[in-house]
């Protein structure tokens, strides 16, 4: 698949069919990731795999908004970061979940980002239990590894419109020499 057709494919996934990919495609997709660029070439980015039916559906609960689809979710991939390695794990965690979610599409999969870092258990209660602190009850992360997002991953259970139209050049400034 070439790169303009994964980019224009990528899309946020919240319906999954129940079949599981294949542990090969999800060590290839993984692969992929661990090639992101990071901050002084540190690779500080960690990935669990969860495959547990039970575990991914306690990952869900994590917020009591925007992650509860994921109980339909085949796997869940937990994107971390080395907290002691760099002030920059955030980011080198970010550009290897978006290298992640676009190898997911070039192996014929379907996925959506679930925020960690920062957020609440409770969308009312910002002050309360974080997400992160939540897993954190369950799943074996070490103390210096922050975390900064959940995908779901899957084969797709339908087939998402395209995206919708936008003035895409409203984002984009030059400054050029005159």
């Amino acid at each position: 698949m070439d790169f303009k057709t994964i980019i224009t494919k990528r899309r946020s996934v919240r319906k999954f069919s129940p079949t599981t990919p294949s542990r090969e495609v999800v060590l290839e997709i993984l692969r992929d990731a661990l090639t992101a660029p990071s901050s002084r070439n540190m690779h500080t980015t960690r990935f669990l795999v969860v495959e547990d039916r039970e575990t991914i559906d306690k990952i869900a609960a994590m917020r009591d908004y925007g992650s509860g689809f994921m109980t339909e979710a085949p796997l869940a991939i937990v994107v971390m970061g080395d907290t002691t390695k760099t002030d920059l794990w955030r980011e080198n965690c970010a550009i290897s979940a978006t290298m992640l979610q676009l190898s997911i599409v070039d192996h014929g999969l379907a996925s959506c980002w679930v925020h960690v870092g920062g957020r609440p258990r409770l969308k009312d209660v910002p002050e309360g239990e974080q997400a992160e602190e939540y897993l954190r009850t369950f799943l074996d992360i070490p103390a210096e590894w922050g975390v900064e997002c959940v995908i779901a991953l899957g084969y797709s259970d339908f087939e998402p419109k395209p995206l919708p139209e936008w003035d895409s050049e409203a984002s984009i400034m030059w400054h050029t020499r005159e």
